[in-house]
Formats: C-alpha cells, sequence, structure tokens
C-alpha cells in the first residue's frame, strides 16, 4: 500500500473569507482505509466534499492517480472514481432499490425486469441481502447503506467516501458494515470515513488523520494510536478524565415527584411501563434497540400516543395529562429533544436565531403567531452565547453548521421554553468529544438548577457518567433501577438482555 491514489496538497477552501480548512496535506493509498476524525468544525466534512466533487478549493491541489483534478459535480467526481456515501443517504425514496442503483445510467430504452434482474445478481455478487424491487422509502438505515456502498461500487469507484457511516446503526449493523468495508477492501477500494466514534477508527482503519480547526495536526498509522493521544490531537488538551471519569461517589438527591408513567401501553413497542422522574436529578434511561425507551418518552412529551383503552396513565406534579400534540406539553413544562436532529430537531435553511425563536414561539398559545426580528436576534445571540454555538456568523444558516452545533441549536430549541421535565433522547450521537464535554456539562448545570433531566442514551459510559439513577428498559418496560452508585456496565447489560 504505497501508491497514492488521492491526495491533496495545501488544500484550501474558505467560506465568506473564513477557512472551513486551510493548508491541509492528505493522502489515500490504494486499498487503505483511513480515518478522518477531529471536533465538529474541524474541517473532516469539507475535505471529504472537496475528494467528492461537492465543493471546489479556493486554493490547493487535488490528485487522483497522480493527475491534477478540480471535479466540479459529484458525478463528475464519480467518473473519476471517487463516490461518497453521505450522513444523510442521497438515494430517491420513492423509487426502488435497483432503480436508485442504475440512475443516471439508463439506456434510452429500459426494461424494467432487466434492471431488476441485473440488480438482482450484482446484490448477490456482493452478498447483500436486499430486495431489488423493494421502495427505498421503506428500507431501514442498514440497508439504505447497503444500497449507497452497491452503487459506488457498481460505478465502479476505486475511492468511496464514508460520512459518519455507524451514527445511526445498531450494534448488530455495524458488525455488518465492518466487514462490507473490510471486503471493498479485499476488492482493492481505497476508504476513508468520518467517525466520531474513535474506538472505530483504531479497530477498522490503517491510518488516521486528525484534523483541527481546520488544520492537519497529525496523520499516523492506527497501531500507533490510542484513545487518549487522538483525543489530545483533536482538542489539544486531554479530555479522558473529563469526559467519562471515575465512578460516581455521590449523587444528587431526588426532589419533588414530576413525572409518574403507570402502566403506560403503546401497541406493540411499550407494554405496562411504569416509572418516576425527580426534580433536580438526572435519570437515565438504558434499553437496546425495540425497548421501547424512546416512544416511552415520545407518549409523554405528546410525540406520540398511548392506546384508548387500557392505556395506563400519565401524572404531571401528580395529575392526570394526556397530550395528543406536542404544543399543550410544551406549554406545560416538558422539552423533548429528540434523537434524530436531521429529520425532527430544526429547520435546516433558517438561521439559528429563527430556529431558537420558533421554539421560543411554541411555548405560547396559538394566537400568538407575529414574528419580531428585533427579539429574534436578541434570543438567538443569547443561545448562541450561552452554548457556544460555533458559526461562521449570527445569521448562519444552520444546514452550514456542523453536527455537534446542529445539536447546541435542537437543544436550545427546548431550553429557550425554560421547561420543568427536559428529556434528552440520545444527546451526544454523532457529536465529536470536544462538544460532548460542553452537552455534559449543560445536562450537568441544568439539574443542579433543580430541573428534572432524563437522558436516554445506548451508551453505557455516557449513562454511567451523568446519571444519578438508572433505569432499565427491556421488552417495552422499566425492568431495574439502579442508583449511580451501585450501578456497573455488566449489571446494566445483563438486566438490559436477560
Amino acid at each position: 500500500m504505497t501508491d497514492v491514489i488521492l491526495s491533496l496538497e495545501k488544500a484550501t477552501k474558505l467560506y465568506a473569507g473564513v477557512p472551513a480548512i486551510a493548508d491541509v496535506d492528505f493522502d489515500l493509498r490504494r486499498g487503505e482505509i483511513h480515518a478522518l476524525v477531529g471536533e465538529n468544525g474541524a474541517g473532516k466534512s469539507t475535505l471529504t466534499k472537496v475528494m467528492a466533487g461537492v465543493v471546489t478549493l479556493t486554493s490547493g491541489v487535488m490528485k487522483i492517480e497522480g493527475g491534477v483534478t478540480a471535479p466540479r459535480s459529484p458525478l463528475e467526481a464519480r467518473q473519476q472514481g471517487v463516490a461518497m456515501v453521505f450522513q444523510e443517504n442521497s438515494l430517491v425514496p420513492t423509487m426502488t432499490v435497483a432503480q436508485n442503483l442504475y440512475l443516471g445510467q439508463e439506456h434510452f430504452y429500459n426494461r424494467l425486469r432487466g434492471i431488476y434482474i441485473a440488480a438482482q445478481q450484482f446484490l448477490q455478487s456482493l452478498n447483500f441481502d436486499v430486495p431489488p424491487t423493494a421502495t427505498v422509502g421503506a428500507l431501514g438505515a442498514a440497508k439504505k447503506q447497503m444500497v449507497e456502498i452497491a452503487r459506488a461500487v457498481l460505478h465502479k469507484a476505486k475511492v468511496i467516501i464514508f460520512d459518519e457511516p455507524t451514527a445511526t446503526l445498531t450494534p448488530e449493523e455495524k458488525k455488518y458494515f465492518f466487514d462490507l468495508v473490510r471486503d471493498l477492501q479485499r476488492r482493492g477500494v481505497s476508504i476513508v470515513f468520518i467517525s466520531h466514534a474513535l474506538e472505530e477508527a483504531l479497530a477498522l482503519a490503517d491510518r488516521i488523520t486528525v484534523l483541527r480547526d481546520g488544520r492537519n495536526v497529525v496523520t499516523d498509522d492506527a497501531s500507533r494510536f490510542d484513545r487518549a493521544r487522538i483525543v489530545q490531537a483533536m482538542v489539544g488538551r486531554d479530555l479522558s478524565i473529563t469526559l467519562y471519569g471515575a465512578k460516581k461517589t455521590t449523587v444528587r438527591p431526588a426532589g419533588e415527584r414530576i413525572l409518574t408513567v403507570q402502566n403506560l401501553k403503546m401497541a406493540p413497542v411499550v407494554k405496562n411501563n411504569s416509572l418516576s422522574v425527580f426534580a433536580g436529578q438526572i435519570t437515565g434511561v438504558f434499553g437496546l434497540v425495540g425497548a421501547g425507551r424512546t416512544e416511552t418518552f415520545k407518549v409523554v412529551a405528546g410525540v406520540l400516543k398511548r392506546d384508548l383503552f387500557h392505556g395506563g396513565e400519565i401524572l404531571l406534579r401528580d395529575k392526570p395529562v394526556r397530550y395528543a400534540a406536542p404544543a399543550p406539553a410544551v406549554r406545560a413544562g416538558i422539552a423533548y429533544v429528540t434523537e434524530d436532529r436531521k429529520l425532527e430537531g430544526f429547520f435546516e435553511t433558517s438561521s439559528i436565531a429563527r430556529n431558537v425563536y420558533l421554539g421560543l414561539l411554541a411555548k405560547f398559545p396559538a394566537g400568538r403567531s407575529w414574528l419580531s426580528r428585533r427579539e429574534q436576534v436578541r434570543v438567538g445571540v443569547d443561545w448562541i452565547e450561552r452554548l457556544k454555538v460555533r458559526a461562521i456568523g449570527d445569521d448562519a444558516k444552520v444546514v452550514e453548521l456542523s453536527g455537534g452545533n446542529q445539536q447546541k441549536v435542537v437543544m436550545a430549541k427546548s431550553l429557550v421554553q425554560q421547561p420543568d421535565l427536559i428529556i434528552f433522547d440520545e444527546p451526544t450521537r454523532g457529536v465529536d468529544v470536544g462538544a460532548i464535554v460542553e452537552i455534559h456539562e449543560l445536562i450537568n448545570r441544568l439539574a443542579d438548577e433543580g430541573k428534572a433531566v432524563v437522558v436516554i442514551s445506548s451508551y453505557l459510559p455516557e449513562i454511567l457518567a451523568l446519571s444519578d439513577r438508572i433505569l432499565v428498559t427491556r421488552a417495552g418496560k422499566v425492568v431495574e433501577e439502579y442508583s449511580a452508585l451501585e450501578a456497573t456496565e455488566e449489571k446494566i447489560m445483563y438486566a438490559a438482555i436477560h
């Protein structure tokens, strides 16, 4: 793996005069897996989008197999052998798998049956268990990713770039994805992948490049890295103790009982679920995929509806409530911070200030629909400063922000409502270590202020680091409760599985 298939020399990209990447040197060897890591806003996505033809360099040189090139679109990049699998997949959801595979490669006359047969044979050759006649919108995240990979291979890509490929996958799907990547490597394909999960970079990559503030800090063999070295290179200081430190020795005492859930049912996912949440505490909720964690709290927040008959009871400060929509729950002091920020969390083409201000307006009855430009700017600037949202300017659109900063905007939209009960669903998914520390500090501060805080997370170290009490869910209900003082990863996982 000594010959270089793709390289960037002194690569610089400016937005409004501000560098997203500056003087970056990067090379990808033939048949290697190369991980790109760094904080949100470090320039990872910009760098890979340059390779994929999504953005063009302000200055610098890109070479493919030694020849200077500057692809001006993803189509041009694909024609030169570079394909990118984006974090938000670029498939057409209303088309079938086969139609998506051959989109852009159609002949003048096409027989649909012929396309399906060709797609079936091609998918089988990759050992992908995806029906070619299935509509893409009906597929799960892992299967959609298989279609994206298959399309890249079908287009004879020599380089495939993955942007946060495992962010929405279950542990089983992640293992399958790793096997796919290694199989692509055996076929001679070179892989670049961005990941916030440092363990994945260490386990999968041959080499690792760390970016910080748009610059290449270090590139080295993966065997020469450990988690501490990567984190230190990413943020310029050691965060390993701050992030998931020693076992807790104290927990916050329970205050007023804010939420009581009794025998909640929402077929087929939530089954006779009962739990309590107290003011001044962080209640961690852990469970495997399908355990009903998210659905339970979406019912509490009015996003989903419980069963009409025998659906159980929800008490807010000992008073029965039933919300048919999120708006009355918001006005009652309940905030739900979604796990899917891209789909449910914000208006991506609106500014940060407008997103936060719309969150504030949701607190008021429907009669107040007018917008105050001055108030919008004031509220937006206030929350940008409070949550340290990093953006090119106060009027930046949310779509222009990095993942961690988008997550902060989603949180600001809820926190501006001054809720008493805040439900964080996977608050640090797809977020870098620097932003994780800031988000954890925010969550702890809310509990210290007396708020009732719920943290739903599938990452056990996060649950143990944040929680005062831990609820373990399985098969649609809470099956075990631990104080953070007695909880261990082994106990929690045992309760979640058995």
